[in-house]
C-alpha cells in the first residue's frame, strides 16, 4: 500500500508540478536577475511553496470537513480540475489554472522578488497541486508509512524542481521552448489519465 500511494503520489506531482514546464516560466519571471539572484529566487519559491503545500496536506482535509464538503464530493472536483490541467497541458494553453494570472504577473512586474507571487503560488503550488495533496493524504488515512509515501514524493518532486530550476539556463539552451512544450504535452496525457 505505501509503495503503490508513493508511486501514484510522485507521478502526481511529478506532473503537475511539471520542473520541466516551470523552466519557461521562471526564466520570463527572473528576466534581467543575475544567476546569483535566479538562484536565490529558485530558493526561496521552491520553499515556500513546499510550507505552502506541506499545510495544505495537514490542514485541508480538516478545513472541507468545517466547510461541510465531503472528500467524495471533493475528489470529483479535484479529479475534473486535473482534467482541466490535463488539457492545458496537452493545448499548450494557459487557463489560469496553472499559470499565473495577468493580474498576479503585473503585480510581479513592480516587484523585485517573484519568489513567492508567482513562482511559489500559483506556479508550483497550484490549485491542482492543492487538489492532489488532500485527495492523496485522503488515501493514505491517516496511517504513518501513508502519511510518509506521501510527503516523501511530494519532497523528491521538489527537489528535483529545484534542480531544474537551478540549471534553467542550460535547459533552455538543450530543450528550447518547443522541447518544453512536448514534454508538457506528454505530461498532459500522464496527468488526463490520472484524473480519471
Amino acid at each position: 500500500m505505501p509503495w503503490d500511494l508513493a508511486v501514484t503520489a510522485f507521478a502526481t506531482f511529478f506532473v503537475l508540478i511539471d520542473p520541466a514546464g516551470n523552466v519557461p516560466m521562471f526564466m520570463a519571471q527572473t528576466n534581467g536577475m543575475t544567476e546569483a539572484e535566479r538562484r536565490g529566487t529558485a530558493f526561496r519559491g521552491v520553499i515556500a511553496a513546499t510550507v505552502i503545500l506541506i499545510a495544505v496536506a495537514f490542514a485541508g482535509a480538516p478545513v472541507l470537513e468545517a466547510l461541510g464538503v465531503s472528500l467524495a464530493a471533493f475528489r470529483i472536483a479535484g479529479g475534473l480540475l486535473l482534467l482541466i490541467i490535463a488539457l492545458d497541458m496537452v493545448l499548450v494553453r494557459q487557463s489560469g489554472a496553472r499559470s499565473a494570472t495577468a493580474d498576479e504577473t503585473e503585480e510581479a512586474s513592480h516587484k523585485d522578488d517573484v519568489a513567492i507571487v508567482p513562482l511559489a503560488v500559483p506556479l508550483i503550488a497550484g490549485p491542482g497541486a492543492f487538489a492532489s495533496i488532500i485527495l492523496l493524504m485522503g488515501q493514505a488515512g491517516g496511517a504513518p508509512s501513508g502519511v510518509a509515501a506521501v510527503l516523501g514524493a511530494l519532497l523528491a518532486v521538489l527537489v528535483i524542481l529545484l534542480v531544474a530550476l537551478l540549471l534553467a539556463s542550460q535547459i533552455m539552451r538543450v530543450m528550447g521552448v518547443t522541447g518544453v512544450n512536448v514534454v508538457g504535452r506528454v505530461f498532459g496525457i500522464v496527468l488526463a489519465a490520472i484524473a480519471l
